[in-house]
């Protein structure tokens, strides 16, 4: 089952249901997605209007760059969900005797650190997003402004979700490098997220109020 094929209210109902995948992984992933299509709206509705022709092919530009992210952000909805189950499917290896035992400790560590860079791969590629905010506030159209807003807020939420989701693997993993490297990469691109996007969103609350 592709969860990136199912209707929003099939998406929502498995979400809700007794299955641990897919979970917040994939939610975060979905954040990511629509940030994208949020910003590739703001383009297009920039694009499009006589108001903004000196800025109309930058903008188609952008939109095609961002609706080519918002792909590939469905495709790892779908690939988070599957990198829990790997994990899943290790602990059922056999362990009868001590080479069984070894394989299985190896395949588990494996899959913890597969669990663990779909979603930081998703964070990290989600905070790239913030790149396109500022042009998007700068010239894009301010019909779209809350747009923009809701774009950055969940951007925001697709990198602290991603992120919780690679923490909580990260207490199972026992290569202490691979651990120290993912969280001091984590607090960097967290800072950096949070301190570009504070004033976007100050721009967005000051333009509506």
């Amino acid at each position: 089952m592709e969860l990136r094929q199912l209707t929003l209210t099939d998406f929502v109902q498995e979400l809700g249901s007794n299955s641990p995948a897919p979970g917040g992984g994939s939610v975060a992933a979905l954040a990511a997605a629509q940030s994208a299509a949020l910003f590739a709206m703001v383009a297009e509705l920039t694009a499009q209007s006589p108001k903004y022709t000196d800025v109309k092919e930058e903008m188609e530009t952008m939109a095609r760059e961002l609706h080519a992210l918002q792909d590939h952000f469905l495709e790892e909805v779908d690939n988070d969900a599957n990198s829990f189950n790997g994990v899943m499917a290790a602990f059922r290896m056999p362990k009868g005797t001590d080479k069984e035992k070894q394989a299985r400790r190896e395949k588990i560590q494996s899959e913890y650190k597969n669990a663990a860079n779909v979603p930081y791969g998703v964070g990290t590629k989600a905070a790239e997003l913030t790149k396109y905010a500022p042009i998007l506030l700068e010239k894009g159209n301010t019909n779209a402004i809350t747009d923009l807003g809701l774009g950055v807020h969940n951007l925001r939420m697709a990198v602290v979700g991603a992120f919780y989701n690679v923490k909580i693997n990260l207490g199972s993993i026992k290569d202490q490098a691979y651990v120290e490297e993912k969280k001091s990469s984590m607090a960097t691109i967290l800072a950096k997220v949070e301190e570009d996007t504070r004033p976007i969103i100050q721009a967005v609350e000051e333009a509506i109020a």
